[in-house]
């Protein structure tokens, strides 16, 4: 019969058997893996340093191209938009701060800012289309006619072009007499808000993207109503460019990659997606004159666009070019 002494013994031995081997083990390949190890994070390391040290002097040369365009912009923007009105559009979520930079650059090249509006939520918003459809037929002109393929907002949109924006230069300043109601319906409504006096019509616009991209499962419908104020504000008046800032990546709700898509409207209306930057908004002045060129065109850093900024042009109309840009 086997007694305790012998089980404690037999145990004793079976760990110190285990302990010996772990010993052995990890001695043996202390070394191959330690060094292994130290080595994988020392590149790692290099590398992320090395990567840190990139990035450093990419900001510093992009802050010091911000900081040259800058001190520059009221020379190279100096006369370009001169007798010009310009509206400013403000959506949901887009930045006050990109506006009002815009606005100085505008102002700086000789543009004149009536007034802007800020479309709401609540004009966006899919399940609101039935009022924005009645409000848009109670207060449209009787001679004003929408395509059997219209959409809400491409409605709403060129009701808000005949109130806001002409390509009639004698109409310029001047108030819409048979939109007159549209404005005060549209904010008593929630659709709307306006600062200044954008009434009296502007030749140009200026549309500001929202800063992120809309989500959810509406968010193509919501880019898509976007596009349509965009290029029926461009079709009423001379010209309009949509700005905004380049996505890291492109998402269906993002509003400027939805107007590059469109290639008929990407045909008229311009796009800026480096608003927050100073040679983006030279580029949204420039964008503006070869709009009154009839021209357009896509710029900045973001997927779709064609140059970060468009060659300087006349602002004489081509002989082709039609009403709207």
């Amino acid at each position: 019969m086997i007694d305790f002494r012998y089980h404690l013994v037999s145990i004793v031995a079976i760990f110190l058997a285990l302990a010996v081997g772990i010993v052995m083990g990890t001695t043996l390949l202390q070394d191959p893996a330690v060094q292994s190890a130290k080595e994988v994070a020392a590149a790692v390391t290099k590398s992320n340093d090395e990567l840190r040290a990139e990035i450093d002097t990419l900001r510093g040369r992009e802050a010091g191209n911000d900081t040259l365009i800058a001190s520059s912009t009221a020379d190279l923007v100096a006369g370009d938009l001169t007798g010009q009105q310009v509206l400013l559009i403000e959506t949901p979520g887009s930045s006050s701060t990109v506006r009002e930079a815009t606005q100085l650059v505008l102002e700086q090249a000789g543009a004149e800012i009536p007034g802007r509006i800020t479309l709401t939520e609540k004009f966006f918003d899919p399940k609101g289309k039935g009022v924005l459809d009645g409000l848009v037929n109670q207060l449209k002109p009787a001679n004003m006619v929408f395509p059997a393929t219209a959409t809400s907002w491409d409605r709403a949109a060129a009701l808000l072009a005949a109130t806001f924006v002409t390509t009639d230069q004698a109409q310029v300043g001047t108030p819409n007499p048979e939109t007159a109601d549209v404005i005060s319906t549209f904010e008593a409504g929630g659709l709307l808000s306006v600062e200044g006096e954008p009434a009296k019509r502007a030749t140009l616009a200026v549309m500001f993207a929202p800063e992120k991209a809309y989500e959810g499962e509406n968010a193509e419908t919501q880019a898509g109503a976007l596009v349509s104020v965009a290029d029926g504000i461009d079709v009423g008046g001379k010209g309009t460019v949509l700005a905004g800032l380049a996505a890291p990546t492109v998402l269906p709700g993002d509003a400027i990659a939805a107007v590059r898509d469109e290639s008929e409207v990407s045909k008229r209306v311009s796009t800026v997606d480096t608003a927050d930057m100073p040679a983006g908004r030279v580029a949204i002045v420039y964008s503006l004159r070869e709009q009154l060129s009839g021209r357009a065109g896509q710029y900045g850093m973001g997927k779709g666009a064609t140059a970060a900024i468009p060659t300087e042009t006349s602002a004489t109309p081509s002989p082709t070019t039609e009403s709207g840009s």
